[in-house]
């Protein structure tokens, strides 16, 4: 029975012994740092051309979790499938349960105008009613 653990120890005995042999090696070649161009936020070599910190728009992070959720219910979809024969039809209505709380959670996202990206301008135009002259334009 031990004779099955000796790959995986012998594994994790050279993981161990080529660590402790890398920080040893960087600890002797000490503080290197490379000069002051090296040391910038980019650290390539190469001048920055601009400003590191620029903002970002809420709506890319809003996108960013959305893709993770529906990402995530692929993952989950990928295992069913392989076992949808031996599963039978209790494990197929318990992912079609799942599958529509998930559009349920697209809608609300679609709904609440979370999957628009254009400019603000662009959508309070849209709500305006296209036959209704604006102010601004009367005005001139």
């Amino acid at each position: 029975m031990p004779e099955q653990y000796y790959p995986v120890l012998l594994m994790m005995g050279i993981a161990v012994i080529l660590g402790i042999a890398i920080l040893s090696v960087s600890y002797l070649l000490g503080d290197q740092r490379g000069g002051r161009v090296k040391t910038t936020t980019v650290e390539s070599g190469m001048p920055m051309l601009d400003r590191s910190h620029k903002r970002i728009s809420v709506a890319f992070f809003l996108i960013a979790i959305d893709f993770i959720v529906f990402d995530i219910e692929a993952a989950f979809l990928y295992p069913w499938a392989l076992v949808l024969r031996d599963g039978g039809w209790k494990l197929f209505w318990a992912v079609m349960v799942f599958i529509f709380l998930i559009l349920v959670g697209y809608a609300y996202i679609w709904l609440k105008g979370g999957l628009d990206l254009g400019p603000r301008r662009e959508r309070r135009g849209r709500s305006a009613q296209p036959g209704r002259i604006q102010a601004t334009e009367a005005g001139s």
